[in-house]
C-alpha cells in the first residue's frame, strides 16, 4: 500500500476501506448457454443453462472468496485452483487469483492473473481497477492511469468511488497534487463516508494552506467511528494553524486517550507539530 500514513493502515476501522483496493469477486449474473434454436435462445437464461462445470467452477470460487475475505491465503488459493481446473475461462477466478498474489507480494503471479483475466473479459472494470492498483505499487503510474480511466468510462461500473480514490492515491504518491485533488474530490462526491479518501483530501488541502476546506473535511472524518490516530494528527495540526486553542485541545485529549502508544500521541506531546 502506498504507505501507512495515507492508507491509515494501522487502525482496524480503516481496513475494510483499504481491501475495497482489492475488492471481492464481482459475480456474473448472465450464464453461459449450452442450448440450441433459436427459440430458447431467446429465452430468459436461467440456473439450468448454465454447464455444470460453470456451476462447480462458480461453487469453488465462492469458497474461494470467503477463505481470502477471512485471511486464510493458503485455503482460499487451494479452492480457487480447483475452480480454474472446473472451468478455465471464469475471468472473476483470475481476478481473485491477482489479489491473492498480491496479498503474497508475488507481483509477476498476481500480473499475470489479472492480465489473462482480461484476456476473457476486456472490459471488466473490477479487473482494470486492482490491475491499476497493482501497476500503481510498481510506480507505472501511465499504465495504471490508463486501467483506471477504462473502469471509470464503463457505465455499468459501481464501485467508482473507489477507484477515484485508488487514482487520487497514485498520483499523490507520484506529487501530481492538483490531479489527486481532483481524484479525491470526485470519490469524495460519491462516497463521502470513505476514510481515506477524506484524510487525503484533508492532507493534500493542509500542506497547500486551504486550511479552512482542509478543516471541513478532517472534522467530518474525526466527528465519525471511522477517527484515528492519524486523523486526529492532522486535525490538531489544522486546529492549530487556525488557531483555535479549544478544538485543538479537544483533539489532543482524544488522541491521547484512545491512541496513547501512538506516535501521533508521543509528537502532540512533544510539540512536534511539523511532523
Amino acid at each position: 500500500m502506498i504507505d501507512r500514513l495515507r492508507l491509515g493502515a494501522r487502525a482496524l476501522p480503516w481496513v475494510m476501506w483499504c481491501c475495497v483496493l482489492c475488492s471481492p469477486v464481482v459475480f456474473l449474473t448472465s450464464c453461459a448457454t449450452g442450448t440450441s434454436g433459436s427459440a430458447m435462445n431467446s429465452d430468459l437464461l436461467t440456473d439450468s443453462d448454465e454447464p455444470d462445470t460453470r456451476k462447480r467452477a462458480r461453487l469453488r470460487l465462492e469458497l474461494a472468496v470467503a477463505y481470502f475475505d477471512k485471511g486464510q491465503t493458503t485455503d482460499a488459493l487451494d479452492h480457487l485452483k480447483q475452480s480454474i481446473s472446473a472451468d478455465p475461462n471464469l475471468y472473476e477466478a483470475y481476478n481473485l487469483r491477482g489479489l491473492i498474489y498480491m496479498r503474497l507480494n508475488d507481483t509477476q503471479l498476481a500480473e499475470e492473473s489479472f492480465r489473462r483475466a482480461l484476456s476473457i473479459n476486456p472490459k471488466a472494470a473490477s479487473v482494470q481497477h486492482n490491475f491499476g492498483w497493482l501497476l500503481c505499487q510498481q510506480s507505472r503510474l501511465a499504465e495504471s492511469l490508463q486501467l483506471f480511466g477504462s473502469a471509470l468510462s464503463n457505465s455499468g461500473y459501481t464501485d467508482k468511488a473507489k477507484t477515484w480514490m485508488a487514482q487520487g492515491l497514485c498520483q499523490q504518491k507520484s506529487g501530481q497534487t492538483t490531479d489527486a485533488e481532483a481524484s479525491f474530490l470526485r470519490s469524495y462526491e460519491l462516497d463521502a463516508s470513505n476514510p481515506i479518501t477524506a484524510y487525503n483530501l484533508s492532507l493534500i488541502l493542509f500542506q497547500r494552506g486551504d486550511l479552512v476546506r482542509a478543516q471541513f473535511y478532517v472534522r467530518r472524518l474525526n466527528n465519525s467511528e471511522l477517527a484515528n490516530a492519524e486523523s486526529l494528527w492532522l486535525g490538531v495540526k489544522v486546529e492549530r494553524r487556525l488557531d483555535n486553542r479549544d478544538a485543538m485541545s479537544q483533539l489532543g485529549g482524544q488522541l491521547k486517550k484512545r491512541f496513547p502508544q501512538s506516535r501521533e500521541n508521543a509528537a502532540f506531546e512533544r510539540g512536534a507539530f511539523n511532523e
